[in-house]
């Protein structure tokens, strides 16, 4: 059990039997009334987010989660699977779970796997990735009338949009989080 004073940003709560994670939040002391907390949460396994208020001092159910450094190692079908780097023990967790992050997935890849109570919620991946440009079109110089970029294939096979200068075979750093291009990678 937490109290509302105790809310943090990524606190999972568990409410009417679904795990929900604190996005943002925000203590209000109106000048008339009692205090409350604005927060937004994110449900764990739907991903679906909602505005949620509670008053100030409130007990709110905790639930505890694991997080567990593991390695992806391939994808099976329509299950991935990832090795826990301390006990060698191989995880299936399946393609619903891995979610998006699978477009910048690749084999031997650190990421992060939050259980609960044994069961894989979601999985991280590190906030950037380093990717090389399987294919793209040659950028043309002053065709600008698409912003300056163009659409280049990875080697995860996700498409992101990249600056006109980036040719095949350019590393690049991605953020694994929205898919936006942050930079070539120097080698």
């Amino acid at each position: 059990m937490a109290s509302t004073s105790d809310f943090k940003n990524g606190l999972v709560l568990q409410i009417e039997g679904q795990l929900w994670t604190i996005i943002e939040f925000q203590h209000v002391k109106p000048g008339k009334g009692p205090a409350f907390v604005r927060t937004k949460l994110k449900n764990v396994l739907s991903g679906k987010v909602v505005d949620k208020t509670f008053n100030a001092g409130v007990k709110v159910e905790t639930a505890t989660v694991d997080r567990r450094d593991m390695t992806y190692l391939y994808h099976d079908g329509s299950d991935y699977i990832f090795m826990d780097g301390d006990t060698y023990d191989q995880v299936s967790i399946s393609e619903s779970t891995v979610g998006d992050q699978s477009r910048f997935l690749l084999e031997n890849m650190a990421v992060q796997v939050a259980t609960h109570e044994d069961v894989p919620l979601f999985v991280e991946l590190p906030v950037t990735v380093e990717l090389v440009v399987k294919h793209t079109d040659p950028g043309l110089q002053g065709d600008r009338s698409t912003g300056g970029t163009k659409p280049a294939t990875l080697e995860t096979g996700a498409e992101i949009n990249v600056p006109l200068f980036i040719n095949t075979g350019d590393k690049l750093k991605v953020d694994s989080r929205d898919g936006n291009y942050l930079g070539r990678v120097n080698s």
